[in-house]
C-alpha cells in the first residue's frame, strides 16, 4: 500500500518536536523499514529538504515571490496571518501551517479523490521541474497551486519547505546515516562508506532495502554522478599544520578561483561545480583541455579554475564567476576571461577506486594521467621556514594562501577533517549567509544596501546573526543583489526585508566581540562583504562553532573582559 505523504509530515513534526538524537533515529529508521523500496529514495530527500537527489540536476525555479501568491490564492485567508506566524517562529513551514488553518475556502469534496502519497508528490515535482518552453512559468503555477490544493496544514507546511529547501527540524544527513544503518541492521560504517561513494543517502537507504549488505559491500563511483568534495579545515599558521600532520606535510598554492570536479569517460566530459551542478556548458576551454590531455579512459578528478589576465596572472575571483553563470555567448567570454586548470587529486582511474589510498600515491597517480594540464604548485617539506617561505611565495603570485596535506591522508567524500588544512596570513574570512537587508540611504535609498549576516547552527540548521555591513561591494552589485534579495523577501518593514537565507557571501573583518545585540551573543567588528560566494549553498555557510573557536583564540595573546564567557 502507498505511504501517505502525511505520514512523512507526522513523522516530520514529531522530528521537529524532539532535541534528542536517539529518539529522532528510532523514529526515523521505524518510517524507512515500513517504505515500499520505490518510495525509500523520494522519502529519504524530502525528509532531509530535498526536492531530488543531490546528483539530480533538475531544478524547481520556483521564485518566494510566485510560491508566495499560489499560497494566497490557494487558502484565500488574509496574509497577515502568514507574517504574524513568521513573526513568532521565524519558520516559512510554521507560518505556511497557520495559514491553511485559517483558510476562507471549502474545498470540494470531490469523489473518489485519493490523499497525496509520497510517490505522487514526487511526481508533482518532477513534472514541475521538467516544465519548460513557452508558458512554462504559468504551467508551473497551476501544477503547484494542484499539488498544495490537495494538502492538509501540516502537509501544505513541510510541501512548502521542501520547495524551498528550508527544511531544520534537527535531522541531518549525519542522523540519517544513522536510522539507514539502524533500518537495515548495517554498521553505520558501511552505510557511511556508500554514502561517500554513491553521493546521496536516499540512494544509499533504497540500495540498502533492495538489495542488502552485500551489495553495498561492492559500490563503486560512477562516471557522471558527482561525488560530494573532501572539506578542509583552517589552521591559523604554518606551525599549527605541522604539528597536526606531525612533520612531513604537502602545501600547495591555494588559488583564489572554483573547484571543480571532473568526470571523464572516453570522449565524453562532464565538469561539476563546488556545489555538484553541471558546469561543463560554461567551461568549453577547460573541456577541451581535458579532452586533450588526460590519459584515463575513465576518471574522476579534481582541481582548481582560476580566472587570468592576458598575462597568466590570476584576477578576482568574481570575474570567474562570471564564466560559469554564462548561458549565452560563451565562446565571446571565454576570450574574455581566459581560465587555467590546475589539478590536485584523482579519485578514480579506469575504474579503480583510489580513495582509500595516501594523498602522495592519489597525486602520482593523477601526474602520470594529468598530460599538458598543470598540476597545483607543490612542496613537501617537515621544516616551518622553508614552509613560510612558500607561503609567501603563493601570496607574491597573487594567491590567498597555502593548503596543508597529511601525505599519508584517504579522501573522505563530504567531510571537513584536519587532513587539509587552509592557511592564510589574515584572520580567516568567515562565508555568512545573508538573513535581512536595509535601504540604504542617499543615493542607495532604492537599494538593499545594509545587510545581516549570519552563521549556522550545526545542531538545529537555524542562522544565526553575527553581524551587519554596508561595505565591500560595487553599485552593480548592490543592485543585482537587490533584485536576488526580493525575490526571496518574507516580510518588508519600513527599511527592513527578512528575506529567505540562500544566499552566501565571503566576509572579512577585524576582529570577533561578544555581543548581546544579536541572537548568536557575537559580532563581527569591522565586518566587510568580500566577495560573493553563489557557489556555495546555505548549508555550506561557516558555523557558529567555528565563530566561537575563532573568538577564543583571539586571547591567546591578549586578556579578556571579565564579562566576558
Amino acid at each position: 500500500m502507498p505511504t501517505l505523504f502525511k505520514d512523512l509530515a507526522d513523522l516530520l513534526e514529531k522530528i521537529a518536536a524532539t532535541r534528542k538524537r536517539l529518539e529522532i533515529v528510532s523514529l526515523t529508521a521505524d518510517f524507512l523499514k515500513s517504505l515500499d523500496a520505490e518510495e525509500t529514495e523520494p522519502a529519504v530527500s524530502m525528509i532531509l529538504g530535498n526536492a531530488f537527489p543531490k546528483y539530480n540536476q533538475k531544478t524547481l525555479d520556483i521564485s518566494w515571490t510566485t510560491l508566495s501568491k499560489i499560497l494566497q490564492r490557494v487558502t484565500n485567508a488574509d496574509w497577515k496571518i502568514f507574517l504574524d506566524a513568521f513573526s513568532s517562529t521565524g519558520d516559512i513551514g510554521s507560518a505556511t501551517k497557520a495559514l491553511f488553518e485559517k483558510t476562507t475556502l471549502k474545498k470540494q469534496t470531490i469523489l473518489f479523490t485519493k490523499p497525496l502519497t509520497i510517490t505522487e508528490v514526487r511526481r508533482n515535482l518532477e513534472a514541475i521541474a521538467e516544465t519548460s518552453g513557452s508558458g512554462a512559468r504559468e504551467k508551473k503555477e497551476r501544477l503547484l497551486t494542484a499539488l498544495l490544493s490537495q494538502a492538509s496544514p501540516t502537509e501544505a507546511k513541510y510541501l512548502v519547505k521542501i520547495l524551498t529547501h528550508e527544511m531544520r527540524t534537527g535531522l541531518h544527513e549525519g542522523l540519517m546515516e544513522q536510522a539507514t544503518a539502524k533500518a537495515f541492521d548495517l554498521p553505520l560504517t558501511t552505510v557511511q562508506k556508500a554514502n561517500m561513494t554513491l553521493g546521496d543517502i536516499g540512494e544509499v537507504a533504497a540500495t540498502a532495502k533492495t538489495k542488502g549488505k552485500n551489495h553495498l559491500f561492492t559500490l563503486n563511483f560512477k562516471i557522471f554522478r558527482p561525488v560530494k568534495p573532501m572539506l578542509a579545515q583552517t589552521a591559523s599558521d604554518i606551525n599549527e599544520a605541522l604539528v597536526q600532520h606531525n612533520g612531513e606535510t604537502s602545501f600547495e598554492y591555494k588559488y583564489d578561483g572554483a573547484r571543480i570536479q571532473i568526470h571523464k569517460q572516453n570522449g565524453k566530459v562532464q565538469v561539476f561545480s563546488r556545489r555538484l551542478t553541471d558546469a561543463t556548458s560554461s567551461l568549453p576551454d577547460i573541456v577541451e583541455s581535458i579532452k586533450n590531455n588526460i590519459v584515463a579512459h575513465e576518471a574522476i578528478l579534481e582541481g582548481e579554475v582560476i580566472a587570468t589576465d592576458n598575462s597568466g596572472n590570476p584576477i578576482p575571483f568574481q570575474h570567474l564567476m562570471r564564466r560559469f553563470k554564462r548561458v549565452h555567448d560563451i565562446a565571446d567570454a571565454a576570450e574574455k576571461i581566459p581560465l587555467k586548470l590546475y589539478l590536485f587529486d584523482a579519485l578514480y582511474i579506469n575504474g579503480k577506486n583510489l580513495i582509500s589510498l595516501p594523498y602522495t600515491q592519489r597525486r602520482q597517480t593523477l601526474s602520470e594521467n594529468a598530460g599538458e594540464i598543470p598540476l597545483t604548485t607543490q612542496i613537501i617539506t617537515n621544516k616551518q621556514e622553508t614552509a613560510e617561505k612558500f607561503l609567501q611565495e603563493a601570496i607574491a603570485a597573487g594567491h590567498e594562501g597555502v593548503m596543508a596535506k597529511n601525505p599519508n591522508s584517504p579522501y573522505t567524500p563530504g567531510t571537513r577533517g584536519k587532513h587539509w588544512l587552509k592557511i592564510k596570513q589574515t584572520l580567516d574570512p568567515l562565508d555568512l549567509v545573508i538573513t535581512a537587508a536595509e535601504y540604504g540611504y542617499g543615493r542607495r535609498h532604492e537599494w538593499l544596501s545594509d545587510y545581516y549576516l549570519a552563521a549556522r547552527d550545526p545542531e538545529t540548521g537555524n542562522f544565526l546573526t553575527i553581524g551587519k555591513t554596508f561595505k565591500g561591494l560595487t553599485d552593480t552589485e548592490i543592485i543585482n543583489l537587490t533584485r536576488q534579495l526580493k525575490e526571496t523577501a518574507i516580510t518588508e518593514e519600513h527599511r527592513h526585508v527578512t528575506v529567505i537565507p540562500k544566499i552566501v557571501v565571503e566576509v572579512t573583518y577585524n576582529e570577533i566581540q561578544h555581543s548581546p545585540k544579536y541572537n548568536s551573543h557575537m559580532a563581527l567588528r569591522f565586518a566587510r562583504i568580500n566577495r560573493l560566494r553563489p557557489d556555495k549553498q546555505p548549508e555550506d555557510a561557516d558555523t557558529i562553532t567555528k565563530v566561537k573557536n575563532i573568538y577564543e583564540k583571539q586571547f591567546a595573546k591578549k586578556g579578556r573582559y571579565k564579562t566576558e564567557p
